[in-house]
This record gives C-alpha cells, structure tokens and sequence, in this order.
C-alpha cells in the first residue's frame, strides 16, 4: 500500500469535542460545552510534523453545544450554529464578538455555504458568500453583505428534516433520513429524488468540486454531479460504514469506527488505512491537510511529499494516481506541464506494453507524442534501411504476433488518422509537416494491407505516401491496382500505363481488359497528348471499338485533346477508325473546322467505291448503299466542307448525284442540271433542284432547264468531262419542257425561255405560260405602285410631324437651371430639350438617360 499521509496527535482536552474549523495554519475547536479554542499548527522545518499553540481561548463563546463551526477568512467572520440558531462572529478580535444573529434560523439543525472567488472589475478579489439553513423542514437561502446576512429568496420545503446538506454549483444536495434529493435553486425548480440511503444510520455529502459531490449509501460512495447524473459508472466499497468523509485530492478520507480509510476513484485504488480509533468529526483544511477528532482527542493527517508519493508510484506503474498527484501539487505550472508530460508518456507506453493499445493511442494524441516515435514500436512498418538503426523506445516491448499485431495496427490507424486530420486543420504546412504527412500516409498504407486493404486505395489518392517505399511494399503484395494509383497522384503516368498493358492480359488480375486503359488515358488531357497516342496503339489494336472511346468519350478532358494530331494518328495507324472518329467529331461535338468536313467526305467516297466495285457481295453492296446514303445527307447538310476542294477528288463516271449537290455548293446550275436530266434522266429531281435554288434567291435557274429539255447537248458537248453513254445524249423533250412552263410559269422569266423554243412550237402550247407570266408581271406592276403610294404616304407623315415639331419654340433665359447639374445655360450651350419640356445640357443627357 501507498504511505500518502502521516498521523500526528496533536491535543488531548478535558472538555468534549464537538465541531471542527479550520484554514491556513489555524484550528478552531467548538465543544460541547461551549468553549471555542484557536490553534496556531504549524509546520516544523523539514519535518511532516506540526508544532501546536493555543491562541485564543473564549470559554462564554457559547451556553450550549458548539453544533457547527465555518470560516470565511477573507471577510474576517466565523459562523457558528449553537442553540439551534445562527450567529456570526467578528474573527479580528480576540474573544470573538457577535456580528449579528439571523433571529428566523432559530431552531436550525444544520447549514451549508458557498463561497466564490472572482476578479471583481477594480482588479481585486471578490469574495461571495451564501449558506442554506435547515430550520425543521424548512431550507432558509442567505447571502452575506454589508456585515450581515440578507434572505435572497423564498424558503424551500423538503419531506423530512435535513440530515446532511451541501451546496453544489446552484444545486443543493439534501440527505434526509431515508433518501437524497437535489433542488435546484430557480424558480420553477423541483426537487429531485436520487436514491435511498440504505441502512447508513446518517447520510454523508461530501463536495468534490464545484459542479460534483459523492454521497454515502452503506459503505459505497456514489459520485454524481450537480445534475444528478453519475459521473462515473461504478461505486468505492469501504471496509465498513462511514461516520463522515473528506475529499483532499485525489484521494477520498472516510472516518471509519477503528480508522481512517484513504482511496481513489479514479483509479479506484485503496491507498492507505490510517489507525486512528473512535474518531467522530474530520475536517479538510487545505490541501494535504485533514483533522480529525475523538470526543477529546485531535489528530492531524499530514500529506507525505507528493515527489516521494509519485517516486513510489512510478516504481509501481500507477500512473494514473502520480499524474493525478502531479496536477494537485504546488509546483509552478511549467514543472507541473513537465512533470505530466513526461508521466504521460510513461503510461501510455505501459499502456501499450499491456495490450491496451486504444487507451495508449489516446494517451499518445493528448500528448502530442512525435508521431515517429509512436510508428517505431512497430517495427515491421518502418522503412527496410531503418530498421537495423531503429533505437527501441522501450525495449521490454515484446514482438506483436497475430490477434495483437492486428488489434495494435488497428490502435495505431485510429491515432495517425486522428494526427493527419488535426495537421490537415492548420492553415499552412511546413516542409517538416509535408515529410511527417509522408511517414504517417506510407505507415498507414503498411497499416492497411494488413487489416482491410480496401483503404489503400482513397489513401493513395491523398498523394503523400513516400513513392520508393509505397512502391517497394505495393509490389511486395501485388497490389498492381493501388500501383497505378500511386503512380497516376505521383505523375508518373508511363509507369502506371505499362503496369496496366502488362496486367490486361493476366487471366486473374484485377485490371484485365483495356478498360483500365482506357479510362486512364481519357483522364489526362491534351498535355500528355504524346504519351495518350503511344499507349493508345495496343488497345486500338485489339480492341478498335472499345478504343476509340479513348478519343470520343464526353469528357472534357477528352473533347479538348488535339483533334488535327489525333485525326493524322488514325489516318495512319487505324484508317477503319477514322469515319466514327469524325462522326462524333462532326456531329456530336459540332465541330465545323472545314479540315474534319472534308477528310469525312473523303472517307465516305473511298469507302463507297471499295464496297460497291465489280464483284462485290451481297453485303457488301449494302454497306456501301448505307454509306453512299450519309455521304449524300452529309453533302446536303453540311455547310463548312469546302466545294473546290472535295469536287476534284470524285469520279466522272459515278456517283453523279453527289457531284450535282458539289456542283450546287459551286453554284454550277448547269451542270448540275444536265447531270440529273441527261445522266441519271431524272427530270423531277432537276425540277425539285430548280424549286430549291429559285428560294435561295437565283430568279433563272429555271432556263437552263428549258435548254437542256428542247436543246440537249452532243456527245462532246458541255458536260464537263462526265461519261454519259450515247444513249442519253440528243434526245429532246419538248413536250416536258412545255409542262415544266405552265407548272412553273410564276418562277421563270419569259424572255429569256421565248429565246430557247424552237419556233415551230404553236402559240396554243405556251399560252397558258404566257398569260401566267403576264399576270405575274401585271401582279408585280401592282404591288410595286401600292409600296410606292404607301412609301409616298409615310413620307408625308413624316414631314407634317417635322413641321410639327420645328413649329415648336423654347425660350431661353438667364434663369433657366439644368435639373441634371443645377447650372444656368451659358450663351454657348448645347441643350436637349425632352417631349415633356425638360430642358438639359447636351452633355448631361446621358446622365438622365
């Protein structure tokens, strides 16, 4: 057991002891007979013990029974409960004169105060002093000023007389016979029943700080705050039933019938029996310092030297006690930090060294501990050519095998985790963080393949691991996935790409296929261009449709890679790829670079004719009739293909049609034409053209038409070079033609097709064309004169409101005021007068507007 306190007999008396005061060095003993005795005790040099003498003596304190006795030094009063009443005493004098006595505590049975310390606003000290009286059933409320005791509410009613009272934050604590209640002091408080006292014969309140107490039920002692809510799980047991308690932290006195018990509760640990027999009172007087009393006998228990207490406890590895004893001591605060620390860190290796490794983790954080060294009691996890070098920090640390090794690796990725995000909360890192994030990520990653291994991954991604050793352990477990991302957050994408073409073919392996690839080229953007081409061949090889995503996937990083750069890479390397590559360029993407819209055309046409030449099959030809198809859509549709260029690369013997929507682009109406009449004699295709063309605004398309119908050109006629086939060469049709007139008569102008009818043609197959194109014109006529009579009538209008307007005058004088600047008009001013007769300067007109 530990020695934490010393007894020393201080003074037998021949009168009966009944109540105990004391502060600083002094004693006050209240007696049965009424007799009050201050005692000087103070401490000898060097010694635990105490040297007694009799200060005051005032044998007429009182004519009955001393019951209560407390101290308030710093307003220089002692308060006494004798009689049954409460009276106050002047403790600067010596024979101790009344104050004054507060008349309504007459029959009081027991009090309780609460004294507060605060810095008042002058920079002094401010001392408050409050007590509850118990007057039967009755709980009086008093506080202290201007040498008297003022009520400062109403009395509060309790079941039963009062048999233990303390003062708790705003809290009183009532023991009465049976049980223990709390009762807030509001308002609107109601008293709260805690629990039964059990068959203690008195119940015993005692304070701990300022917002908890303990309280006695039995020999346990229960610990609850001001709330009454425990504030620990779990009770002390004493060797027998308590008569009273003290509380001298971190240790709890009980005054038993044949001594006095010393234990913690945090720890629970019992400390110390002290043989001090048939004791009835114990008092604390200041810390280390506790009196107790027999009916003529006092005692004092001295506190042995917190060093030797916490030397001793140290030697024992009760840490829990020595760091409590170390934050009670009167060492000044930067020892006391010291001190703690270097405790701390003692535990918490204990701690691991018994297994505890959640609680040592935790002890670790508090204190800060170099992350480093905490890393080092796993030797496993630091880096290979650290190892051999590695100092133990306590080499009774045993090697951490199996259930341990994980429980401890568990322990310490719950602490690095908790350190890296209180690092991430600072609002700069220094380089010496950036290396601590380092070692702290490599180590969890360690941590991780061990325990789950499904966090390697989102810690990679963090970017801090170390790359030689994150690599070196990666490969040692074959984690070729958690691989490239350490290479894809450390930039070394080649690396990463070779890991993924290699495992594409690993039958077993998480990363077969080209989807890895795939995904990871389409991430890097156009800055790694170079490096997205060389590692884009093998998939594009074996897996061209997959691949091409690589190039068209709807992602930005995608949509701004080169398209020029790409588009030569597949013309080179995957010629099949090209067409969907520019589909989706075209189409999707809306690109309208003229370079995309002419190699597209291109490969429309090469493909066309591979598919569709002599001895194609079946499938073939309708491959090549769909593709002929788009060609034809896109020709028709596309505005930002360049007619010159693509017009020179198609055949003179096929695909006329494609060659005539050319020629339109050109505006090459003739030829067109006489493509769709004489090649592929399709007269309403030439006839839906001319249509198309008149609404673009070309007002004779239609006269070419006629000519090719009554006129058509030779064998070696004007063609342009385009194989026709003599038998669709010098075959007039009059008779189309002369329908194509009458159909069309408000679209072709009549003296320009008169000129090309032969003139044998009567007069009664083109009168219908005549009159419609004279009514046409007549119609013109008309609409012509209306605009120019609407025209005239507007004009009129608009002179008769100039008229109007100039008729207007405004005169102007030396009183005038713009209202935008608040100046006269000078006489050179320029001025702008509004429709509602405002009148400003030029310039501060659009100031208003």
């Amino acid at each position: 057991m530990l020695e934490a306190y010393e007894t020393q007999h201080l003074l037998k008396l021949t009168v009966q002891i009944e109540s105990l005061a004391a502060y600083d060095d002094n004693l006050l003993v209240g007696t049965k007979q009424g007799h009050l005795l201050m005692y000087s005790v103070t401490p000898r040099s060097g010694e635990l013990k105490r040297d007694m003498q009799l200060l005051r003596y005032n044998k007429l304190f009182s004519k009955k029974p001393i019951q209560q006795l407390e101290v308030v030094p710093e307003h220089n009063i002692l308060i006494r409960l004798s009689d049954n009443i409460i009276s106050v005493h002047d403790m600067a004098i010596i024979n101790f004169p009344i104050i004054t006595t507060i008349q309504k505590t007459k029959g009081a049975t027991l009090f309780t105060m609460d004294v507060k310390k605060q810095e008042s606003l002058t920079g002094g000290l401010a001392v408050t002093v409050r007590i509850c009286v118990a007057v039967k059933r009755k709980l009086q409320l008093y506080y202290w000023k201007n040498a008297d005791f003022h009520e400062f509410r109403s009395d509060l009613t309790v079941a039963d007389v009062p048999r233990a009272l303390d003062w708790c934050n705003e809290t009183l604590v009532i023991g009465l016979k049976n049980d223990y209640w709390l009762i807030e002091l509001s308002e609107a408080a109601k008293p709260k029943e805690l629990f039964p006292t059990g068959k203690s014969l008195e119940p015993i309140i005692t304070k701990l700080t300022d917002n908890t107490f303990a309280v006695a039920k039995e020999t346990q002692s229960v610990f609850m705050n001001y709330l009454g809510e425990p504030t620990v799980t779990y009770a002390i047991k004493w060797a027998d039933t308590p008569i009273g308690l003290a509380y001298d932290d971190p240790y709890l006195l009980a005054l038993l019938p044949n001594g006095v018990q010393v234990q913690t509760f945090e720890p629970v640990m019992n400390v110390q029996t002290l043989p001090v027999k048939g004791c009835t009172v114990i008092r604390r007087c200041k810390q280390g310092v506790v009196y107790v009393a027999s009916v003529d006998h006092v005692w004092c228990l001295q506190s042995v030297p917190r060093e030797k207490q916490i030397h001793v406890l140290l030697e024992r590895k009760q840490f829990q006690l020595a760091l409590k004893l170390t934050n009670s001591s009167e060492n000044s605060e930067e020892d006391k930090k010291k001190n703690v620390h270097q405790i701390q860190t003692l535990y918490a290796f204990d701690l691991f060294r018994k297994k505890q490794f959640h609680d040592s983790m935790k002890e670790f954080m508090k204190l800060n501990t170099d992350p480093y060294d905490v890393i080092r009691l796993f030797p496993t996890l630091l880096p290979q050519q650290a190892r051999g070098d590695a100092v133990s920090v306590d080499s009774g640390l045993e090697k951490l095998e199996n259930k341990d090794l994980e429980s401890g690796l568990l322990a310490l990725i719950e602490y690095l985790t908790a350190v890296r995000v209180q690092m991430k909360t600072r609002s700069a890192e220094s380089s010496s963080d950036q290396k601590l994030l380092q070692i702290i990520d490599t180590t969890l990653l360690k941590c991780y393949l061990q325990t789950n291994d499904a966090f390697v991954a989102p810690l990679l991604r963090r970017n801090h691991c170390h790359l030689e050793e994150t690599e070196r352990t990666l490969k040692k477990h074959q984690k070729y996935n958690e691989l490239v991302i350490l290479y894809q957050t450390k930039g070394i994408h080649n690396k990463a790409l070779e890991i993924l073409q290699k495992q594409s073919d690993v039958a077993d392996g998480g990363l077969r296929g080209p989807d890895w690839t795939i995904q990871y080229l389409q991430g890097l953007g156009k800055e790694h261009i170079n490096l997205i081409i060389q590692f884009s061949g093998w998939v594009l090889d074996k897996h061209p449709e997959e691949g091409l995503k690589i190039f068209t996937e709807d992602m930005p990083e995608v949509e701004q890679l080169p398209r020029p750069r790409i588009l030569d890479y597949l013309l080179r390397t995957q010629k099949s790829l090209v067409i969907p590559y520019l589909e989706h360029v075209i189409h999707v993407w809306k690109d309208t670079n003229p370079l995309f819209h002419n190699v597209l055309i291109h490969q429309y046409r090469e493909k066309v004719l591979e598919l569709c030449r002599d001895g194609a099959t079946q499938v073939q030809l309708q491959q090549g009739n769909n593709l002929r198809t788009k060609l034809l859509n896109f020709l028709e549709k596309s505005d930002h293909y360049i007619p010159e260029t693509v017009h020179v690369h198609f055949p003179y013997d096929s695909m006329y049609e494609e060659r005539a929507i050319i020629l339109e682009r050109l505006g090459k109406h003739e030829q067109a034409l006489s493509i769709y009449v004489i090649i592929m004699n399709d007269i309403e295709r030439a006839v839906a053209y001319c249509d198309r063309v008149h609404t673009k605004g070309s007002t004779d398309v239609f006269v070419p038409l006629i000519r090719l119908l009554v006129d058509p050109p030779t064998a070696s006629g004007w063609l342009g070079g385009l194989s026709a086939g003599p038998d669709k060469m010098s075959r007039p049709n009059v008779d189309k033609a002369l329908e194509i007139l009458e159909r069309k008569a408000d679209k072709i102008p009549p003296l320009a097709v008169l000129e090309r009818l032969p003139d044998n043609i009567p007069l009664s197959k083109i009168k219908h064309f005549l009159a419609a194109s004279l009514q046409n014109q007549l119609n013109n006529r008309r609409r012509t004169q209306m605009l120019k009579g609407l025209l005239y009538a507007e004009h009129l209008q608009v002179q008769e409101m100039r008229m109007h307007y100039e008729s207007k005058s405004v005169l102007m004088t030396d009183m005038n005021i713009c209202p935008v600047c608040k100046k006269r008009f000078g006489n050179q001013s320029a001025f702008v007068r509004y429709p509602n007769g405002d009148i400003l300067h030029y310039s501060c007109r659009f100031v208003k507007d």
